[in-house]
């Protein structure tokens, strides 16, 4: 059994060290992270899951980026862990279903990520060819989901950080 909870400032250090243990060496070299450089994740849509004993079993967060020259807005969901000893149990399907549903909620329209297409199409994602990541991304892991139907309609071009 798990609690999820948006992430807070105290969980920090603990969210960081699960993506450390999960993530091979050098994750934060990759080009999403270039996306969040200087611009925090959204604790209204992060989430912490606690086992019983108040440990971190797993974690998402949520940022901000804009596409094209248009800017338009959409959510960069990633990454999302869960410790290798709870994998299995369905607690990171749990975690993004939660994410969904809270960014839904929230009234953004559209969310990216990379990743594993067959992981991820069962929640909802498909490759999009028409969004291009900042190199080096293979473009057969970016993938997207409307949140509000019709999101990426005339949407198109390079995914960069939400204060450039």
């Amino acid at each position: 059994m798990y609690t999820l909870l948006p992430e807070q400032p105290a969980d920090a250090d603990e969210v960081e060290n699960l993506y450390d243990l999960t993530f091979a060496p050098g994750r934060t070299a990759l080009s999403s992270y270039r996306l969040r450089d200087g611009v925090p994740a959204l604790a209204e849509l992060s989430r912490v899951a606690r086992d019983e004993a108040g440990i971190v079993a797993g974690a998402i967060r949520f940022w901000p980026v804009r596409i094209g020259h248009g800017g338009d807005s959409a959510l960069l969901l990633g990454p999302v862990a869960v410790h290798p000893t709870r994998q299995g149990e369905g607690l990171g399907g749990l975690l993004i279903w939660e994410g969904l549903d809270a960014a839904r909620a929230a009234g953004w329209a559209r969310v990216l990520l990379v990743g594993d297409a067959p992981y991820y199409r069962r929640f909802g994602f498909n490759v999009l060819n028409f969004i291009e990541f900042p190199p080096p991304t293979n473009p057969d892991r970016v993938m997207g989901q409307e949140l509000q139907p019709g999101a990426f309609a005339g949407v198109s071009g390079l995914v960069r950080r939400f204060i450039d």
